[in-house]
């Protein structure tokens, strides 16, 4: 297995703080603008985010966090060894009329990011959704989905995998592409 950083250190933090420059740019003061994190790992990035921005600006953010389980159009084929494990959804607000940013850490086939548009309807209508993603596996998607604001884009193939560490739950900051090594028949 070969691995490779992609992204680590003050590299990372720098990314972070570029993205939120970029969405002060577009939003101000976060008047009219909520920010989601899709459960896991984007609730990792939305609470990174939201922290800066909140520094930047001086002004409290709404801030959601958004489980998409049971709007996947997968579920039912994920883990079939037994019951399926929900996160929880944590938004005490009404997106109706806002401009919703949703937050995940990776983009890769744009599923997620399809049952985020629907569960999110049950907050209300949005205005205006757009997408923040730490690392946008551009060759990969299946469905017609782009990232608004994008930290880093990487160029894999399906059998590659980017993971991203936080230093929340795995004490460091971190984007690795790890790559399984073939092997041929004569090894």
């Amino acid at each position: 297995m070969k691995q490779s950083i992609l992204l680590d250190g003050p590299k990372f933090q720098i990314t972070i703080q570029r993205l939120c420059r970029q969405l002060i740019e577009n939003h101000g003061d976060f008047s009219n603008a909520v920010v989601i994190g899709i459960q896991p790992r984007g609730t990792f990035l939305a609470r990174r985010i939201v922290k800066e921005l909140q520094q930047m600006i001086g002004k409290d953010i709404l801030v959601g966090d958004l489980d998409i389980t049971f709007y996947r159009d997968d579920f039912r084929t994920k883990g079939n060894a037994g019951p399926i494990l929900a996160n929880s959804t944590n938004i005490n607000f009404i997106v109706e009329g806002k401009d919703v940013i949703f937050i995940d850490d990776v983009l890769w086939t744009g599923r997620t990011i399809r049952a985020a548009m629907d569960a999110v309807q049950a907050f209300g209508r949005a205005r205006r959704i757009e997408l923040l993603v730490l690392v946008d596996r551009r060759f990969s998607r299946q469905i017609p989905i782009q990232p608004d604001y994008i930290g880093i884009q990487v160029d894999s193939i399906d059998s590659q995998k980017v993971i991203v560490n936080w230093k929340e739950s795995e004490d460091q900051d971190s984007i690795t592409l790890i790559t399984e090594k073939k092997t041929s028949g004569n090894d």
